[in-house]
């Protein structure tokens, strides 16, 4: 008898998985970056964080109403398959299982990597920094792939305690903010003058990675007890309370220090808001927060590139469906899928520290691996909502063409801000991307699995 996935996940679990996926190591420092780009401008600050999170509330939205019609192995080549087509789902499945996840997935582990170096005073580009991401690699394919009900804990705990230190500095920032005029300070003056629009534009760029993410826990989708009900809740509600904590949290920081502090303070802005608040402890206890967020992302990231090939051999696509779609009758985990996506983060990782960590390696395609991925993840959204409004008759008008209108405006923006970021660098990605999505056509013949 073929075993197949349990339904293991609760709706806590669900949303812990789409905060806990998300809110990592950017909002940490991404904060800095949209005070920086509205040249100390606050309110056009807190403008951005609304904007990207909209942005990715609709998305989630959207993806959500499609999550009640269809349930099957892995939310997003579901979505893809149902509205564009068998094929169509194959190469979104080939994509986030080749590029998608393990790209972000070994991006996460050198930044867990790269704290845990600024904690103990190592060189966060050195053989120790890259030592330690491969440990931390390892250790989260480990866990995912043995024991995957205590990963699962694991996302959730961590999801608590990465929650600390945000909600700590959105109170008690603001509470001595507002009590010290600080707050009524940074609301009202500007730093540096700056063109409204453009300045507008950057900092949505930079909340567009810091939300990025959320998407990946479409891949619990048959492993969630109840998934027509709990995945949009846990979709719509996880999305909105990242947005919530990052705009408390980027209050609270303007209740600790001056905006053009803060500004100056570059990367390390978040640890002299936590000293001022905190003590100079709070500085050190900061990283250790932040060490534990990014391993949690990690962690949620690895849930969903070890089972990237297996979402693929399920349907019968990909290189030999037979053996990727095998699940464990221990752990029920697809095993040899897992052991292929810690091959494929491997890769990746190596490829990250020769174009964006060293000499660079790869001439004019050297690319930001962390980042360059969402210019096509929001590109391959664009036919499934236009699809969704077109088939899904049954659907009320809200459903069926404002939140898909608001979802395709928000994905022609994310790919217009990643190519205002990242300039030439785009089309080298997309040759790779093209070459990648080449080799994936070899395999897009479906094989019965009977």
């Amino acid at each position: 008898m073929e075993t197949k996935l349990e339904k293991k996940f609760g709706l806590i679990t669900a949303i812990a998985m789409v905060v806990g996926i998300v809110i990592g190591s950017g909002v940490f420092f991404k904060a800095e970056k949209v005070l920086t780009a509205t040249g100390g401008d606050l309110k056009l600050g807190i403008l951005a964080w609304v904007i990207g999170g909209i942005i990715m509330i609709s998305c989630a939205y959207t993806f959500a109403v499609m999550a009640t019609k269809y349930e099957k192995v892995n939310g997003i080549v579901d979505y893809a398959e149902a509205t564009m087509g068998e094929k169509y789902g194959y190469y979104v499945g080939w994509f986030m299982a080749l590029i998608y996840y393990p790209t972000l997935t070994s991006v996460l582990a050198w930044v867990s990597a790269r704290y845990t170096c600024v904690l103990f005073g190592f060189s966060i580009t050195g053989g120790e920094c890259m030592t330690i991401a491969c440990l931390y690699l390892i250790g989260s394919y480990a866990l995912n792939a043995l024991s995957p009900v205590l990963s699962g804990k694991f996302l959730v705990s961590t999801t608590v305690i990465k929650l600390i230190p945000l909600i700590l500095m959105a109170i008690i920032g603001s509470i001595v903010g507002i009590h010290s005029g600080m707050t009524m300070i940074n609301f009202t003056t500007v730093v540096t003058k700056v063109n409204t629009a453009n300045a507008l534009f950057t900092a949505v760029v930079a909340t567009a990675f810091a939300y990025e993410g959320w998407i990946i826990a479409t891949s619990i989708n048959a492993e969630l007890k109840d998934a027509k009900k709990n995945l949009p809740l846990a979709l719509v509600g996880g999305t909105f309370i990242i947005m919530l904590v990052y705009i408390l949290y980027y209050i609270g920081l303007a209740g600790a220090v001056t905006n053009q502090v803060m500004m100056k303070g570059g990367e390390a802005g978040a640890k002299l808001a936590f000293q001022k608040i905190f003590s100079s402890a709070g500085g050190t206890l900061i990283f250790v927060f932040v060490i534990i967020s990014c391993l949690g992302t990690l962690n949620g990231l690895m849930l969903g590139c070890t089972r990237g090939i297996y979402s693929l051999a399920a349907r019968g696509f990909g290189p030999k469906p037979k053996i990727f779609k095998q699940i464990d009758n221990e752990t029920n985990m697809p095993t040899n899928s897992s052991i292929l996506g810690l091959l494929l983060c491997a890769i990746w990782l190596l490829y990250f520290y020769g174009a964006n960590l060293t000499k660079p390696w790869f001439g004019f395609f050297c690319f930001d691996s962390s980042e360059l991925p969402i210019v096509t993840i929001y590109a391959l959204y664009i036919p499934v909502f236009i699809m969704m409004m077109k088939k899904e008759k049954d659907l009320n008008s809200f459903k069926r063409f404002v939140m898909p209108i608001v979802s395709l405006a928000g994905c022609i923006f994310m790919i217009v801000a990643a190519c205002f970021s990242h300039k030439i660098a785009v089309v080298a990605y997309l040759i790779v991307f093209a070459i990648i999505m080449g080799i994936g056509s070899l395999f897009s013949k479906k094989v019965n699995l009977n």
